[in-house]
């Protein structure tokens, strides 16, 4: 194993991004409250279109402009209504940000949908996904990359004393390796792209953009290799959907990071949210079977729910966050 340094303190924990309900002040206090030493910036898709991940991660492009078109996003001719809200929530977002962790002096994360996942969902103009058009993905993950180096600055302007770390949500990037994204029509399927070609314009992103950034994929078959070939200094995933673990091994003997999805987003059987406890059992368990000392494990692992949480109640959604947070100090303590 390396001696590498990650960006985040040893027995971190944080959250994937959503939050339930539309209170943006609320949920800012929470993720404070509850994940000291690796906040987040909440996302609440509640709220309607432009707080969802793509139209959220829209908003951010540069010289694209999208718009709602039948329930899906499409790029637009023009800016207009739903890309000046989807600003509007995020900038509001930002200066909530600033006015309740004015003083913070630690590692902060913000999310953003990745170029793949984006090019899996937003429409062409004159139909099908951008996908179907590898210049056109080319052209958006450009775009994209602006936008986040954009969108980094204004958060490192409000919190000047933070570090930002960048995660980029890929749900739909095994699909797209694989060929498995759906045509309009349902009839068909999206060629595969290129394993390298998706790597290089993930590469070239988090290049460009210019901040540590993790790659988050909470479905089965994740990429790791892949990931660990884009200079992501993390991958995200939920360890429940970890099937194979030789390419994970691998990726964390060469110095890869681990955002550990150990907590389920919805209660069990008996309704109660994860202890503590049995969250660190859950990453040290995993720890173990992949042979690593754990004497390392609390610098390199960040605890993390398995995904987003806005499908959660309230109630269960901080007791998830309360529990990754004391399963981090757990394995911090060894």
């Amino acid at each position: 194993m390396t001696d590498q340094a990650w960006p985040w303190p040893a027995g971190a924990a944080t959250g994937i991004g959503s939050l339930p309900g539309t209170d943006i002040a609320e949920a800012q206090r929470i993720v404070l409250g509850e994940l000291p030493a690796l906040p987040h910036l909440p996302e609440l898709p509640a709220r309607g279109p432009g707080a969802d991940l793509i139209g959220r991660t829209a908003g951010l492009l540069v010289e694209m402009p999208v718009e709602l078109y039948a329930a899906r996003w499409r790029i637009a001719p023009r800016p207009g209504r739903e890309l000046r809200r989807a600003r509007d929530l995020m900038e509001r977002d930002l200066d909530q940000l600033a006015e309740q962790a004015e003083e913070y002096a630690g590692p902060v994360k913000v999310q953003a949908g990745g170029p793949f996942t984006l090019a899996a969902s937003v429409e062409r103009p004159i139909g099908g996904r951008l996908l179907r058009d590898p210049g056109a993905v080319r052209d958006l993950a450009g775009s994209l990359t602006e936008g986040l180096r954009e969108h980094v600055a204004a958060v490192a302007r409000r919190l000047p004393r933070a570090s930002v770390l960048l995660q980029l949500d890929e749900p739909s990037l095994p699909a797209v390796l694989a060929g498995r994204v759906p045509t309009e029509s349902g009839l068909g399927t999206y060629p595969a792209a290129e394993s390298g070609v998706v790597a290089s314009l993930l590469r070239d992103l988090i290049t460009g953009v210019g901040v540590p950034t993790v790659v988050h994929c909470c479905a089965p078959d994740v990429p790791i290799a892949l990931i660990r070939s884009t200079g992501a200094v993390g991958v995200a995933l939920d360890l429940s959907l970890v099937t194979d673990l030789d390419p994970l091994g691998e990726a964390i003997d060469a110095g890869l990071g681990l955002l550990a999805g150990a907590a389920p987003t919805q209660p069990s059987s008996a309704g109660r949210a994860p202890t503590s406890a049995q969250v660190a059992d859950r990453v040290r368990g995993l720890w173990d079977r992949l042979s690593f000392p754990r004497a390392r494990l609390a610098e390199q692992v960040v605890v993390t729910p398995a995904c987003g949480l806005a499908r959660a109640t309230p109630e269960y959604a901080r007791a998830v966050l309360t529990a990754c947070r004391d399963a981090g100090r757990r394995l911090a303590e060894g």
